[in-house]
């Protein structure tokens, strides 16, 4: 019998139904290192696949990487196992189901089923991970999904300095975003839509993957719960709400938010116990109000109350026009209509302040002609007067805070007894210390409340960290270690010469000169290129940086997810 080396594609001959300890064309171990309970190394599906190596498991199953026996390509196997259901398997590679538990496996399993066949009839489609087959074997189901070189977003925003712009974020989620309402008007829902499930593939659009059943992606329901926090919908979180594409809406929104403002969204479990989720501009100043008004629109607890359609979302996001007219017809924005009628209101009393000035009196209580007016006349006028001033004093315009010292120009001033002004602090490279860097509302907005709250965040001034020493840790615990001291970084593969260990740190530069230990970084402004050994073989310097990016080379192969 012949099957196909997961690692090189290359044909292998089996001797007595047997993998080599080898492969015969790339040396690669053949060696079953798949856990217990998985499929074994080599396995064949359907006389078509052959099954590689254990990836992941997730209440809906197990995923390996496999092969395409014909075409000779790679590919992503999802098995159907659900562990709260599945008591393991029998001798000869089926799927048993707990006692008791049959009927719901078995349904369970058409669920699974289901979803996947509907899924391969729709891709390939823009923007979606295409499913290539759907079989039935070991009293299970799989589902064989492409494998794109790449990698996720996850990824990806790791590697990035600073946030997208808005036209960035655009631009990368545009085709996840036609792929998702592709899903909607096949009457899917994909309720798993985050950075772990986006790809960015070497020659390709931005695909969403990470496919689940509703039970996956539903907290209570009866198989292991699989949900993203700061990207799943309030919804999710209980059997007893209702899905829809509100849903994905939601989780879009979300990691639009998570690309422009660097930071994942809170959780919605703590939304809904305290709502401190701050806007997309307080958090960056160069996103629009209108964009973040449009995400925090789009990522309302109440689903009734959110934006509806991923169409929608897009069209918002994309015209601000179309975003004025949404809010115009929304509860909680301030609209277009009242903003005039507010603008109204002011300009009516400052006309007939104008025209009690021009007509009242005057001397000391007499008329213009020296005559004293009536009591009556008196009364009238005072009266006028003071509630033409409790109009005026009603009405505030939040002035421009941003820029101003808070110790020297806002703290000791007339505006701190005018608004209730709630202050915080945030680091910052770009603004000096002491100075507001972003206020909320923005300045120009009417106020009508006795005492408007403004929320301003004050600079802390650049935020420093001292250069730890990575040298000969591995990549991925030079990115933790870096991430939590907020040091920016690139990395870069180069050329090992033998005297360093494959894939751990040989060296850090800062602006194209070695960065040794304990120097002193701003962690805003500074970045660190860090470079990780490659094997003998390795070609010259390459970036990992993924395409599209401005760092972006062909080096996005040594970040591949195959």
């Amino acid at each position: 019998m012949t099957i196909r080396c997961p690692f090189c594609l290359e044909p292998i001959e089996l001797k007595e139904g047997e993998l080599p300890d080898v492969c015969p064309n790339c040396d690669k171990s053949l060696h079953n290192h798949n856990p217990e309970g998985a499929l074994p190394l080599g396995t064949q599906l359907g006389g078509r696949y052959t099954v590689g190596e254990y990836l992941s498991a997730d209440g809906d199953g197990l995923a390996y990487r496999g092969v395409e026996n014909e075409t000779r390509r790679f590919v992503l196997i999802k098995e159907y196992f659900p562990v709260t259901l599945c008591n393991g398997r029998s001798p000869g590679g089926a799927l048993m189901p707990k006692e008791g538990r049959e009927v719901l496996f078995k349904t369970s399993r058409m669920d699974f089923q289901d979803l996947y066949v509907d899924l391969r009839n729709l891709t390939p489609t823009t923007g979606l991970s295409q499913i290539l087959d759907v079989l039935e074997e070991n009293n299970t189901v799989y589902a064989v999904e492409e494998s794109e070189k790449g990698m996720t977003l996850t990824h990806y925003l790791s590697l990035r300095a600073r946030p997208l712009t808005p036209n960035e974020a655009r631009e990368l989620l545009a085709p996840v975003m036609e792929g998702v309402t592709a899903l909607h008007k096949a009457g899917l829902i994909h309720r798993g839509i985050c950075p772990d499930n986006i790809l960015l593939p070497i020659d390709g659009e931005a695909r969403l993957t990470g496919y689940g059943t509703l039970a996956l992606r539903t907290g209570g329901s009866e198989l292991k719960s699989q949900l993203y926090t700061g990207y799943a919908a309030p919804e999710q979180y209980s059997a007893a709400e209702f899905s829809g594409r509100y849903t994905d809406v939601y989780a879009l929104a979300a990691v639009t938010y998570r690309l422009v403002t660097g930071q994942t969204p809170i959780g919605a479990p703590q939304r809904q116990v305290r709502d401190s989720l701050e806007s997309a501009h307080s958090l960056e100043m160069g996103v629009p109000a209108y964009f973040s008004q449009v995400i925090s629109c789009a990522m309302r607890l109440d689903p009734a109350k959110r934006m509806q359609t991923v169409p929608e979302l897009l069209s918002a996001l994309n015209d601000p026009s179309v975003a004025s007219a949404m809010f115009d017809r929304g509860e909680n924005q301030i609209s277009t209509k009242k903003i005039l009628g507010a603008s109204l209101v002011v300009i009516f009393v400052l006309v007939v302040l104008l025209l009690w000035s021009l007509l009242r009196p005057t001397g000391d209580g007499g008329d213009a002609a020296g005559e004293k007016p009536s009591s009556g006349t008196t009364s009238s006028q005072t009266q006028e007067s003071s509630s033409a001033s409790s109009e005026e004093d009603d009405i505030a315009i939040v002035p421009d805070l941003v820029g101003k010292d808070y110790a020297t120009e806002i703290k000791n001033s007339e505006i701190y007894q005018r608004y209730r002004i709630v202050m915080t602090e945030d680091y910052s490279s770009e603004v000096p210390k002491g100075q507001v860097i972003s206020q909320d509302p923005l300045a120009g907005t009417l106020q009508t409340e006795e005492s408007p709250i403004v929320q301003i965040v004050v600079s802390k001034g650049p935020k420093k960290e001292d250069m730890p020493n990575i040298i000969g840790f591995t990549q991925d615990n030079a990115i933790k270690l870096l991430d939590a001291k907020g040091i920016q970084y690139r990395m870069e593969i180069m050329v090992n010469d033998g005297q360093y260990a494959a894939g751990c740190v040989a060296r850090c530069e800062l602006n194209g000169q070695e960065l040794l230990p304990g120097v002193e970084l701003d962690t805003g402004t500074d970045i660190v290129t860090v470079y990780i050994a490659g094997e003998r073989d390795d070609t010259p310097v390459v970036s990992i940086a993924p395409a599209g990016d401005a760092d972006a080379t062909d080096g996005d192969a040594q970040q591949s997810t195959e």
